[in-house]
Protein backbone atom coordinates (compact mmCIF):
# COMPACT_ATOMS: atom_id res chain seq x y z
CA UNK A 1 0.00 0.00 0.00
CA UNK A 2 1.29 3.62 -0.84
CA UNK A 3 1.81 5.90 2.32
CA UNK A 4 0.09 8.83 2.54
CA UNK A 5 2.43 12.29 1.71
CA UNK A 6 2.65 14.86 4.76
CA UNK A 7 4.41 17.66 4.86
CA UNK A 8 6.86 18.36 7.39
CA UNK A 9 6.99 21.80 8.39
CA UNK A 10 9.48 23.21 10.79
CA UNK A 11 9.32 26.71 12.23
CA UNK A 12 11.59 28.18 15.01
CA UNK A 13 10.69 27.15 18.64
CA UNK A 14 13.93 25.09 18.52
CA UNK A 15 13.40 23.90 22.34
CA UNK A 16 10.77 21.97 20.49
CA UNK A 17 13.03 19.87 18.18
CA UNK A 18 14.45 17.02 20.02
CA UNK A 19 10.80 15.67 20.48
CA UNK A 20 10.07 16.75 16.94
CA UNK A 21 12.94 14.59 15.33
CA UNK A 22 11.61 11.73 17.92
CA UNK A 23 7.94 11.98 17.00
CA UNK A 24 8.61 12.53 13.30
CA UNK A 25 10.68 9.23 13.16
CA UNK A 26 7.94 7.49 14.07
CA UNK A 27 5.52 9.37 11.46
CA UNK A 28 8.32 8.22 8.67
CA UNK A 29 7.46 4.91 9.13
CA UNK A 30 3.94 5.46 8.64
CA UNK A 31 3.98 8.65 6.12
CA UNK A 32 6.17 9.83 2.93
CA UNK A 33 7.26 12.96 4.76
CA UNK A 34 8.07 16.43 2.65
CA UNK A 35 10.63 18.13 4.57
CA UNK A 36 9.75 22.05 4.62
CA UNK A 37 11.72 24.68 6.45
CA UNK A 38 11.36 28.47 7.02
CA UNK A 39 14.08 30.41 6.39
CA UNK A 40 14.29 31.35 10.09
CA UNK A 41 14.75 27.48 10.75
CA UNK A 42 16.83 26.54 8.07
CA UNK A 43 19.43 29.47 8.79
CA UNK A 44 19.57 30.28 12.84
CA UNK A 45 21.98 28.35 15.09
CA UNK A 46 20.75 28.20 18.63
CA UNK A 47 21.44 26.14 21.97
CA UNK A 48 19.82 23.62 20.77
CA UNK A 49 21.91 22.85 18.16
CA UNK A 50 23.05 24.24 14.67
CA UNK A 51 20.74 24.91 11.24
CA UNK A 52 23.13 22.53 9.24
CA UNK A 53 22.37 19.86 11.77
CA UNK A 54 18.61 20.58 11.78
CA UNK A 55 18.75 19.90 7.86
CA UNK A 56 20.76 16.85 7.96
CA UNK A 57 18.33 15.25 10.70
CA UNK A 58 15.47 16.22 8.44
CA UNK A 59 16.66 14.80 5.43
CA UNK A 60 17.71 11.80 7.14
CA UNK A 61 14.55 11.00 8.22
CA UNK A 62 12.66 11.92 5.31
CA UNK A 63 15.36 11.06 2.73
CA UNK A 64 14.49 14.18 0.61
CA UNK A 65 16.23 17.43 -0.13
CA UNK A 66 14.76 20.32 2.12
CA UNK A 67 12.34 22.50 0.87
CA UNK A 68 13.62 26.24 2.00
CA UNK A 69 12.27 29.10 -0.32
CA UNK A 70 8.85 30.28 -1.55
CA UNK A 71 9.70 28.67 -5.21
CA UNK A 72 10.36 25.02 -4.33
CA UNK A 73 7.22 25.01 -1.51
CA UNK A 74 4.71 26.62 -4.39
CA UNK A 75 4.12 23.33 -6.53
CA UNK A 76 3.33 21.68 -3.60
CA UNK A 77 -0.33 22.77 -3.40
CA UNK A 78 -1.13 22.43 -7.20
CA UNK A 79 1.30 20.21 -9.35
CA UNK A 80 2.91 17.64 -5.89
CA UNK A 81 -0.41 17.73 -3.58
CA UNK A 82 0.21 16.66 -0.40
CA UNK A 83 -2.51 14.28 2.18
CA UNK A 84 -2.04 16.65 4.89
CA UNK A 85 0.64 19.40 6.02
CA UNK A 86 1.82 19.37 9.36
CA UNK A 87 3.22 22.69 10.77
CA UNK A 88 5.31 21.25 14.04
CA UNK A 89 6.55 24.08 15.44
CA UNK A 90 4.53 26.45 14.44
CA UNK A 91 4.97 29.74 16.45
CA UNK A 92 3.68 32.45 17.20
CA UNK A 93 5.24 34.36 14.10
CA UNK A 94 4.01 31.83 11.34
CA UNK A 95 0.49 31.72 13.34
CA UNK A 96 -0.54 35.18 13.21
CA UNK A 97 0.88 35.17 9.11
CA UNK A 98 -1.27 31.94 8.52
CA UNK A 99 -4.02 33.87 10.30
CA UNK A 100 -4.02 36.83 8.31
CA UNK A 101 -2.96 35.61 4.57
CA UNK A 102 0.83 36.31 4.69
CA UNK A 103 3.12 34.36 2.28
CA UNK A 104 6.88 34.71 3.22
CA UNK A 105 8.48 31.89 3.81
CA UNK A 106 8.66 27.95 2.72
CA UNK A 107 6.38 27.62 5.64
CA UNK A 108 3.56 29.81 4.65
CA UNK A 109 4.01 29.66 0.74
CA UNK A 110 3.58 25.47 1.42
CA UNK A 111 0.57 26.21 3.95
CA UNK A 112 -1.36 28.49 1.14
CA UNK A 113 -0.69 25.96 -1.78
CA UNK A 114 -1.81 23.51 0.30
CA UNK A 115 -5.04 24.96 1.61
CA UNK A 116 -5.93 25.61 -1.84
CA UNK A 117 -6.80 22.31 -2.18
CA UNK A 118 -9.04 21.94 1.14
CA UNK A 119 -6.54 19.67 1.96
CA UNK A 120 -6.00 19.44 6.02
CA UNK A 121 -3.30 22.12 7.38
CA UNK A 122 -2.76 20.62 11.70
CA UNK A 123 -0.75 23.13 13.59
CA UNK A 124 1.79 21.92 16.54
CA UNK A 125 1.79 25.50 18.49
CA UNK A 126 4.89 26.19 20.27
CA UNK A 127 4.59 30.31 21.21
CA UNK A 128 5.49 32.06 24.37
CA UNK A 129 2.57 34.94 23.56
CA UNK A 130 -0.26 31.85 23.27
CA UNK A 131 -2.52 33.33 26.17
CA UNK A 132 -1.55 36.66 25.22
CA UNK A 133 -0.87 38.17 21.57
CA UNK A 134 -1.08 34.95 19.49
CA UNK A 135 -4.65 34.19 21.37
CA UNK A 136 -6.61 35.81 18.61
CA UNK A 137 -4.61 34.13 15.94
CA UNK A 138 -5.17 30.70 17.73
CA UNK A 139 -9.26 31.79 17.75
CA UNK A 140 -9.24 32.73 14.06
CA UNK A 141 -7.62 29.39 12.94
CA UNK A 142 -9.53 27.07 15.14
CA UNK A 143 -12.86 28.24 13.43
CA UNK A 144 -11.34 27.79 9.73
CA UNK A 145 -11.86 25.16 7.19
CA UNK A 146 -9.22 22.40 6.75
CA UNK A 147 -7.17 24.44 9.74
CA UNK A 148 -6.39 21.61 12.68
CA UNK A 149 -4.63 21.63 15.87
CA UNK A 150 -2.41 19.23 17.68
CA UNK A 151 -3.37 19.24 21.19
CA UNK A 152 -1.77 22.43 23.11
CA UNK A 153 -1.88 23.54 26.73
CA UNK A 154 0.77 25.60 28.79
CA UNK A 155 4.05 23.94 29.25
CA UNK A 156 5.23 26.13 31.94
CA UNK A 157 2.75 28.33 33.67
CA UNK A 158 4.94 29.42 36.37
CA UNK A 159 7.64 30.81 35.06
CA UNK A 160 5.80 31.50 31.21
CA UNK A 161 2.03 31.59 31.98
CA UNK A 162 1.49 33.33 28.38
CA UNK A 163 3.33 30.07 26.80
CA UNK A 164 1.47 27.18 24.76
CA UNK A 165 3.08 24.21 23.48
CA UNK A 166 1.41 21.15 21.64
CA UNK A 167 1.94 17.79 22.73
CA UNK A 168 3.99 15.98 20.43
CA UNK A 169 3.50 12.68 21.41
CA UNK A 170 -0.07 13.18 19.51
CA UNK A 171 0.86 14.23 16.40
CA UNK A 172 0.25 11.02 14.41
CA UNK A 173 -3.19 10.87 16.16
CA UNK A 174 -3.65 14.55 15.18
CA UNK A 175 -2.97 14.23 12.01
CA UNK A 176 -4.91 10.94 11.48
CA UNK A 177 -8.31 12.86 12.88
CA UNK A 178 -7.66 15.74 10.68
CA UNK A 179 -7.21 13.18 7.58
CA UNK A 180 -10.58 12.31 8.94
CA UNK A 181 -11.90 15.73 8.68
CA UNK A 182 -12.52 15.87 12.73
CA UNK A 183 -10.34 18.01 15.38
CA UNK A 184 -8.57 15.76 17.76
CA UNK A 185 -10.43 16.07 21.22
CA UNK A 186 -9.85 17.97 23.69
CA UNK A 187 -7.97 20.43 22.16
CA UNK A 188 -6.60 21.98 25.75
CA UNK A 189 -4.41 19.21 27.32
CA UNK A 190 -2.56 19.70 30.83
Amino acid sequence: MEKKRVGLALCGSYCTYEKLFAAAARLAEQYELVPIMSDTAAETDSRFGTATEHIKKLMLLTGKKVVTTIAEAEPLGPAQPMDALLIAPCTGNTLAKLAHGITDSAVTMAAKAHLRNGRPLVIALSTNDGLSGSAENIARLLNRKSVYFVPFGQDDPMKKPSSLQADFSLLGEALEAAMAGRQLQPVLVK
